[in-house]
């Protein structure tokens, strides 16, 4: 079995760790947080994201680059994406040459709108397999070994064929793809939707104007990605489709709780001051507006949802505006 890092700690990262641990990989956790280093290794529990649900004996924590990265052929990426460069950046000289890079981090980097792959293609060189993993998968239900299909996305099917290997359990499933934009695109937009939709939920508008958020927000999605060079049917797959309705339906989305919070009145600075998560949605949305800019793309829900993250807008009236906007053709219009 092959040598596993995981850079990242959270509920994602720890999860990851638990499950490649499970298949038969050594896995070197990289933690970043003290406190939470030494609770990992005194309790073999996460007890700050994945509470009771002890490591697997093959994850071993560690505090530094040094002793995590060196000699591990698979390096797993699970940190936010407001901090996966400068992660990347500091670890860079201790990844093999040799290491194939899967990224599980879904966002979009705000000062620059690349994809996660692009700044670990930047920050490590792009001479090494750089794999993304994304699909409807919350981490609590990988880490207790709950049934889970995703994809992963290469542009070198080989190495997204040789990942498919190393992560495969009876219940975790992957299907292979090489349209690494289209993957990401998905991954990072379906956090705004799950906002939204979550924000519908806190007004009390009910199932019909949820079920309109989720298709339209899919039709969002799309055009960005065919705009930046994925393909449309992508979107339909697990990474697209199958992630949005988990985000947006599920109850362990912590996008779609920021969402009924902000439905329910609560300022957003509020809201993230009572989680020790990190809602990707929130970092998105702006950066998603810029890039359907960049090229051309009309985001009304990811428009109306950057007016009421920043307070410019209540949530009724952001719905409002949506609802009233100009009728036109569901395939031709936008």
């Amino acid at each position: 079995m092959t040598d596993v890092a995981v850079v990242g700690a959270g509920s994602w990262g720890t999860a990851l760790a638990m499950h490649l641990g499970r298949v038969g990989h050594a896995v070197r956790l990289w933690v970043r947080e003290p406190e939470l280093f030494a609770s990992l290794v005194e309790r073999r529990v996460n007890a700050m994201f994945l509470p009771a649900i002890p490591l697997p004996a093959s994850v071993t924590p560690y505090a530094s680059f040094g002793e995590a990265l060196p000699g591990a052929h698979l390096v797993v990426l699970a940190v936010p994406s407001h901090v996966t460069r400068a992660v990347l950046r500091e670890a860079a000289r201790f990844v093999e040459p040799s290491a194939t890079i899967v990224s599980g981090t879904k966002g979009l980097e705000g000062a620059t709108l690349m994809r996660m792959s692009e700044v670990a293609a930047e920050e490590l060189g792009n001479g090494r397999p750089i794999a993304v993993l994304s699909g409807p998968s919350f981490a609590l239900e990988v880490a207790r070994g709950l049934p889970t299909a995703v994809s992963v996305a290469c542009a070198d099917l080989g190495a997204a064929t040789a990942v498919q290997q190393e992560f495969r359990a009876r219940y975790f499933r992957l299907y292979a793809t090489t349209d690494v934009v289209g993957v990401e695109i998905g991954a990072a937009l379906k956090n705004v939707i799950a906002i939204a939709a979550g924000t519908l939920e806190g007004l009390g508008l009910g199932q019909n104007v949820l079920a309109a958020l989720i298709t339209r927000g899919l039709v969002e999605m799309s055009r960005l990605a065919a705009a930046a060079g994925g393909r449309r049917e992508t979107l339909a797959g697990l990474s697209g489709l199958g992630d949005l309705v988990l985000t947006c339906t599920g109850s362990l989305s912590r996008n779609r709780r920021v969402g009924i919070e902000l439905g329910r009145g609560r300022a957003l600075p509020e809201i993230l001051a009572d989680t020790n998560m990190v809602a990707e949605g929130v970092l998105t949305t702006g950066a998603a507006l810029a890039l359907g800019a960049r090229y051309g793309v009309e985001l009304p829900i990811a428009a109306q949802m950057a007016e009421v993250l920043a307070g410019r807008k209540k949530p009724l009236a952001a719905v409002e505006d949506l609802m009233l906007r100009p009728q036109r053709s569901e395939v031709d219009g936008g």
